[in-house]
Parts: C-alpha cells; sequence; structure tokens
C-alpha cells in the first residue's frame, strides 16, 4: 500500500471517528431540550480541532514508519488526488447550497452548521473512498 493511499484511509477514518464523537456528545444532550437549542459550537469545534490534529499526528507517524515512501508522488498519484478531490467537492458545493437555502428560510443556526459540517465530512469520506477505490482499481480514462 503506497503512502497516499495509506493517507487516504487516515482521512477516511479520521472523518468518520471525530463525526460519532460529535454525534454522540450533540445526541447525548437531545434528550435535555429541544434539539435545536443544543449546545452545538463548542462540541463542533473540539471535534474538528480534534480530527485536524489526529490527522497530522497520524500522518507523521506514518512519515516516521515509512520514510521511503514520504513525499513520493508520481504521475499516478497526482491524477487519484485529483479524481478523489474532485468527487469530494460536490458535497461542499451540495453543503454551501443547502446551507443558503436553510438561511433563506431562517432556519435556526443549529441546522445550518450541522449541515455544513455534515456536508464537510461527507466530502471528506467520499474523497477517500474515491482515492481508495481508484488505487485499488485504477483511474478510469476519460
Amino acid at each position: 500500500m503506497s503512502f497516499e493511499e495509506k493517507s487516504a484511509w487516515i482521512m477516511g477514518v479520521v472523518a468518520v471517528g471525530s463525526y460519532g464523537v460529535y454525534l454522540a456528545i450533540v445526541l447525548g444532550l437531545a434528550g435535555t431540550m429541544p434539539v435545536a437549542e443544543l449546545p452545538y459550537v463548542a462540541p463542533l469545534l473540539w471535534t474538528v480541532g480534534a480530527s485536524i490534529a489526529a490527522s497530522i499526528a497520524l500522518h507523521i507517524l506514518l512519515g516516521i514508519f515509512s520514510p521511503k515512501e514520504s513525499g513520493k508522488k508520481d504521475q499516478r498519484d497526482r491524477e487519484i488526488y485529483r479524481f478523489g478531490e474532485y468527487i469530494g467537492q460536490s458535497f461542499v458545493v451540495t453543503g454551501g447550497v443547502a446551507a443558503l437555502l436553510l438561511a433563506m428560510a431562517e432556519v435556526d443556526h443549529f441546522w445550518i452548521a450541522n449541515v455544513i459540517y455534515l456536508t464537510f465530512v461527507l466530502s471528506a469520506i467520499l474523497g477517500s473512498v474515491a482515492d481508495i477505490v481508484a488505487y485499488r482499481r485504477g483511474v478510469q480514462p476519460w
């Protein structure tokens, strides 16, 4: 498994894990008050920060344990990375449009923030899955 494929696995697992922690925290509070009034800002910021820190730490460890592969990208790696980014960015656009529509409908900030966060997470997961599948099966020539 190449360094870049391992990196895609790290990004996908960290995205799923951090969002799972966020949901556990926020939904754990859901029985105590209305959902739209839940204190979501601190858990959201902490889980995003923790996911960034975990991703950096895991990439450092990956570089330490596989120094020969670290930093080596060939044309195939660059094409797969670009392919994954294009696939993943579709959710960012979808999230932006959804957040815009929710803001126009004057929906509570809770829902707008959570739609944006969910689409960022889905973008990371989908991009990682696309990268992993491309490494396993190859990139389709257009």
